[in-house]
C-alpha cells in the first residue's frame, strides 16, 4: 500500500511575503525603496491582488515595509527598529498570559550580564545618565512619591542595560519594562526600608561600573536582583 505523507503547500501570499522579506533583509532591497504597487507584482508573480495585498499587510505586520500616501505612495522598505522586537515580546506575554514569575526569572538572568557588559563598554555620558537617574530615584524615595520612585527605579535599570551598548538586551528590557513597573507597584513593597536598601545596592552596582569591574557589578546586581524577586513574590501572595 502507498504510504504518503500529508503534503501542505504554503499560501501563495506566504511564498511572496518569504521572497521579499529574504531580499529586504540581505539588503537587495535597500531602505526607502519603494516597492512596486500591487498590480505590478501581481504581473511579476503570477499571483492575484488579493495575494499580493495579503502579502504587503504581513510585511507590514513585520515593520519591513511601511504604507506611504499620497502622490508618491505604495509601500516603502523600512529596516527592523528595536520597536519590532519590543511590540513582539509585549504582544506575547500579554497574549500567551506569561507569568509574573517568570518575567522576574528572565529579568533576573538578564540584567547581572548586562551589568557587567555595562562595566566593560560604558562611556562617561553613561555615567552621567545613571547619576542623573540615581538621584531622581533618591528625590521620590525622600518626598514619599512612590509612583515617581517606582519609574526612577525603572528607568535607572534600563539606563544599566543601555549602558552595555548591546542593542538586542536593550531591546528586550524595554519590552518587560511595563510588566516590571506592574510588579512593583504591589501594595507595601516600596516601604522606606526597601526604598533605602535599593538606593544603596544601585551605588554600589554603579561603582562598579564605573570601576570597569564587571564580575563586581555582576555580582552586586545579581544578589539585587535575587532580594527583588524574593519580595515581589512575597507581596504577591499577600495581595
Amino acid at each position: 500500500m502507498l504510504n504518503i505523507p500529508l503534503i501542505h503547500v504554503p499560501k501563495a501570499a506566504d511564498v511572496l511575503a518569504e521572497l521579499l522579506r529574504e531580499k529586504i533583509l540581505s539588503g537587495k532591497i535597500i531602505e526607502g525603496v519603494n516597492l512596486p504597487n500591487e498590480r505590478e507584482l501581481g504581473e511579476k508573480s503570477g499571483l492575484s491582488r488579493s495575494s499580493v495585498r495579503e502579502a504587503l499587510r504581513v510585511l507590514e505586520g513585520e515593520g519591513l515595509i511601511a504604507k506611504r500616501v499620497g502622490r508618491n505612495g505604495g509601500s516603502a522598505v523600512v529596516r527592523p527598529t528595536s520597536e519590532t522586537i519590543e511590540r513582539s515580546v509585549r504582544m506575547f506575554i500579554r497574549g500567551q498570559g506569561i507569568r509574573l514569575e517568570a518575567v522576574l526569572e528572565a529579568r533576573s538572568a538578564i540584567e547581572p550580564s548586562s551589568a557587567q557588559f555595562a562595566a566593560m563598554h560604558r562611556t562617561e555620558e553613561d555615567m552621567l545618565a545613571l547619576e542623573a537617574c540615581h538621584v531622581k530615584l533618591q528625590l521620590a524615595s525622600k518626598a514619599g512619591d512612590l509612583s515617581a520612585y517606582t519609574k526612577a527605579n525603572l528607568e535607572w535599570h534600563v539606563q544599566v542595560v543601555s549602558a552595555s551598548h548591546n542593542e538586542l538586551l536593550m531591546a528586550f528590557i524595554s519590552a518587560i519594562s511595563q510588566s516590571v513597573f506592574v510588579a512593583t507597584e504591589l501594595e507595601g513593597f516600596n516601604s522606606l526600608e526597601v526604598r533605602n536598601a535599593v538606593i544603596s545596592a544601585h551605588r554600589k552596582v554603579m561603582d562598579a561600573i564605573r570601576a570597569q569591574d564587571g564580575e563586581a557589578a555582576a555580582r552586586r546586581m545579581g544578589r539585587h536582583m535575587g532580594a527583588y524577586v524574593v519580595n515581589v513574590k512575597y507581596f504577591d501572595k499577600k495581595t
